[in-house]
Formats: C-alpha cells, structure tokens, sequence
C-alpha cells in the first residue's frame, strides 16, 4: 500500500492547521476550504471515508482528549441541558429532519429520509470544541456544547442502526429499536465503569512514563473495542473511562502528566486536522455519485434540508432551555436564570462534522432483497452539504455573533484571584511541612538548600499576585513574566556553553543530552507557556 497520499494529507492538513492561527478563521472551516480545493487539483488522490477506519480508529482518540480536558464536575452540574441535547435533541431531529426532508425532496422514500435525519443529527464533538475554544464562549455554555458532543454521538448511532434496519428490510419492530437503543446505551456505560477503574490502577501502578503513555494511547482504543465487542456503545465506553481519568489525573506522577499533555496535544493537532481536510476532499465523491439527480435540483434540496436542521435545533433548544425552569422550582434553584442569548448560542452551534459522513459512506449500496438503496446517493450528497453548510454559515457566523450579543467572556481578573488565593493557601501548608521535616534530625540540610527550597516556594506564592498588579511602564511587562523571560535568557546563555563544550570535545553528546534535559526542566519551572488551541 502506497503511504505517500496519507503522509501528504498529515503534513498538508498540518500546515494548513499551522497557518490558520495566524488568521481570524478558525482552523477547522480553513481546513475544510482547503480540502474542497485540493479535491480539484490535478494529481490529487481520492480520500475516501471508510466508517470502517473512521468510527473504531479516529473517533476514539479525538473523544478521549475531548473527555479528559473536559469537567466532570461541570458536566455534572449541567446534566440535565447535557443530556436533553445529546440524547432527546438527536432523537427529535433524527425523526423531524427526516419527515421534514421526506416532505420537501421529492421521491425521497420516507426510510431513507428518516435514515438521512440519523446521520445529520449529531453535532460533531471536534467541531464544537474547536470553535467553542476559538470564540470564547462563557463557561456553561462551552460546558454544556462539549458535553452534548461527548454523547450525542452514541445516540446517533444506535438511532441510525434502529432506521437503517427497517430501510433495508429487517424488520425491526419498535420494542426490538428501543431494546437495541438500551443495550448500546446501559451496555456502554457499564463497560466503562467496568474499566475505568483497573485502567487507572494500571497507570497509577506502572513506573516508567514511557509505559504509562504507551497504556494512554491504548486505552480509547481497548474502551471502544470492548464496547463494541457487546454490542454495546463504543463512544460511551470511551466518555465514561476519559471522564473518570480525567478526574483523577493528579494521582498520576509528573512525569506522565507532562509527557501524556504534549503526546495528546500532538495526537488531536494532527488527528483533528486531518478529519476537517477529509470533509472538504470529498465533494468530487459525493458529486460523481448522485447519478441519476441533476446537481442543480440536488443543491436546490441541500439548501432545504440545512434549513430544515438550523430550526429543528432552534425548536428544540428554546422549549428544552426554559420549560424545565418555568414547572420546576428546584431546577431553578440549583442552574439559576437562563439568559436569552445562552440557548440562542446553543442553538447556533450545531455545527455538523466528520461522523456523519463517516455515517453516511456507511449505508450499504444493496438491501437485504437485492435492491438499490433508495436515494443512498442523494442521502450522501444531503448529508455532504449539511456538513459544509452548518461549518461555513454557522462556523464563520459563530464569532460574530458572539460579538454582537456582547456575551460575557472568561472573567481572567477573578480566575487569577482564585488562583492566586489557592496557591497561597497550598503554599503556607507547604511551608508548615517543611518546618515539620526539617525539625526531624534525618533531614538536615545546609543552610543555603534550605534557603532555596523555601525562595523556590515563596516564588510560587508571589508569581500569581504579581500577574494582578501593574505592568512594568517601560516594557508592559509584569514582575512575573519579566522574571521568566530573565530566567530563560540565563538558561540559553548556559545552553550555548554546553553545546559550545561538545563541540570542543570536551563533554560528549551523552553527556550533553543530561546536561540540556535539567536545563529544560528547569526553563520548564520557571516559564509556564499558556494553552494554545490544538486545532
């Protein structure tokens, strides 16, 4: 197999990642341009989605980084929208979407319409925290996006099973759809209660980072096949195992934090890049397949149908946000008032993704007595155009409107408070050990190393109290970020003389190597980088 096209599409899609940092258009809706006009160009290859290759191979990995960074404390607390969105929202569309499309394309069989609504139900998980990452949205609101993408995809794809059984003439009754629907989705939860427990003993118990990343990279994957080896919810498994180890993270030592956070970051870049290039590289596909439909009729319907989606979510957001408020006191009490703009953002953001298609290239081309598929290539350009739609008008829309409504960002001057409050806490505990351990004979040290240990931590409690008062006048600069830069310059100055001392012989390259791994924690210690996005 020729691996050239798949490293062209990593490094292509990367640069193309790369440089839409430096623009005001978000990575993914850059990206998917991208591929829409390399799908075109002359000696490009087809990239064809396989559900085979997308759901077990790429879904897992881009769920598990999106569960780990996510609050299990904050999904929570918002379970109750969370799980309206990603399990009756799906359902809602999978069957309004499908009657409304059955009623305005025409010779669109009401099975394969109602298939079409199961694929283009689901928000897509990577979308949605991309762009929620990208516009800044307030904090519930974010919250409540990524966790409805966490889940919403099992629903989808149980939904898609249960309908695309009876189009292609299984029979499956309504009790057989709803038993169908439990298993995958009870089945998918106890698989991952069942593992995340032995999972996290494993990472607490191995001792070499190395293993303990290699068992990280493994364990979407082993919670996915598990899963689905049951017959049971293979995104479930992975959300409930990612959450709980999320949640538990800090019970793992420093150095597989450290390695597992760059190791991830690498893995989604690269894994979230190259899904948005995939969707725009297969217009020429889904363009050669329509056969009998005429692309000006079929653009006609696609504009029907993404209209169709927009206010589906629009009609079940605003009714899902404010009726339990307005019959539930303790409801409420416990989530306070909804502003207008939070459900109006919510509805906004439904952007769809790459599980949908991956869905949609799914559908067998025969059903169980021989036929065509009814309109399998119309449902696949529908779905194709829906994507696109709902990542250009919602995706490029989404930031202005965010705007325009003024919503309330991330309130950095109370966060660093909070944080500075709890590092001076932590620190005066800190502080009271060490006169503890240091009363003990055992620990005797040197006055110079005791005075270190102590400026070390002093360091640590003044750093977030200096981020909140005045900037230098001359540089704009506050004492923290003036000290980092310092520190940093002193370690390169002391980098150049190692480096300068191999290449005079008198150090080797082993030698070498220790030497800049220390200097690189301690540049590490001393100059904290902030979190950039990953797509």
């Amino acid at each position: 197999m020729d691996a050239l096209p798949l490293v062209a599409l990593v490094a292509a899609s990367a640069a193309v990642a790369g440089a839409a940092r430096r623009t005001p258009v978000p990575a993914p809706l850059l990206l998917v341009a991208a591929g829409l006009l390399a799908s075109y160009l002359p000696g490009v290859p087809d990239y064809t989605l396989d559900a085979h290759i997308v759901l077990p191979l790429l879904l897992p990995p881009l769920l598990y980084t999106a569960a780990v960074d996510s609050s299990y404390l904050d999904l929570r607390a918002n379970l109750r929208p969370v799980a309206l969105l990603s399990v009756g929202y799906v359902l809602f569309a999978t069957f309004a979407v499908g009657w409304l499309a059955y009623l305005l394309v025409p010779g669109l069989p009401l099975t394969a319409a109602l298939v079409l609504g199961a694929v283009i139900a689901p928000p897509d998980a990577v979308t949605a925290a991309a762009i929620a990452r990208r516009v800044g949205l307030p904090a519930r609101v974010t919250t409540i996006l990524q966790g409805e993408s966490l889940v919403n995809d099992a629903t989808a794809i149980t939904a898609f099973k249960v309908v695309l059984a009876a189009a292609v003439g299984e029979g499956m009754s309504w009790s057989e759809g709803i038993g169908e629907f439990l298993l995958a989705a009870v089945g998918g939860v106890g698989v991952g209660l069942l593992l995340m427990v032995p999972l996290h003993w494993l990472r607490t118990h191995l001792k070499e980072a190395l293993l303990q990343n290699t068992l990280s990279l493994l364990i979407p994957f082993v919670a996915y096949a598990a899963a689905e080896r049951v017959h049971a919810s293979g995104v479930l498994a992975v959300v409930v195992v990612a959450l709980y180890l999320g949640h538990r993270s800090w019970q793992v030592d420093f150095a597989t934090r450290l390695q597992e956070a760059a190791v991830w970051k690498m893995v989604a870049f690269v894994l979230e890049s190259a899904v948005f290039a995939l969707i725009g590289l297969q217009l020429p596909f889904v363009l050669r397949e329509l056969g009998a439909y005429s692309v000006l009729d079929a653009f006609r319907y696609a504009v029907l149908v993404f209209v169709a989606v927009v206010v589906v979510r629009f009609v079940w957001v605003y009714p899902a946000s404010y009726l339990p408020q307005r019959f539930s006191a303790r409801v409420r009490e416990r989530e306070g008032p909804m502003p207008w703009t939070s459900p109006l953002i919510v509805g906004w953001a439904g952007m769809r993704g790459v599980v949908s298609l991956a869905i949609a290239f799914s559908i067998p081309a025969v059903t169980h007595d021989g036929e065509d598929f009814p309109a399998r290539n119309l449902v696949l350009f529908l779905t194709f155009t829906t994507v696109i739609g709902t990542l250009v008008v919602q995706g490029l829309s989404l930031p202005l409107l965010v705007r325009v409504l003024k919503l309330p960002g991330r309130d950095v001057r109370a966060e660093t408070l909070a944080e500075a409050q709890a590092q001076s806490e932590a620190s005066t505990v800190a502080d009271e050990r060490l006169d503890a351990l240091l009363a003990d004979p055992r620990n005797a040290l040197p006055d110079p190393l005791t005075q270190r240990l102590r400026t070390v931590m002093e360091r640590r409690r003044n750093a977030v109290w200096e981020r909140l008062g005045r900037p230098n006048p001359v540089t704009g600069e506050s004492a923290d970020d003036t000290y980092r830069r310092l520190a940093r310059e002193m370690i390169a100055a002391e980098r150049e003389v190692f480096v300068r001392l191999r290449d005079e012989r008198r150090i080797d390259d082993e030698m070498l190597r220790a030497l800049l791994r220390r200097l690189d924690l301690e540049e590490a210690a001393a100059y904290r980088e902030s979190d950039g996005d990953t797509s």
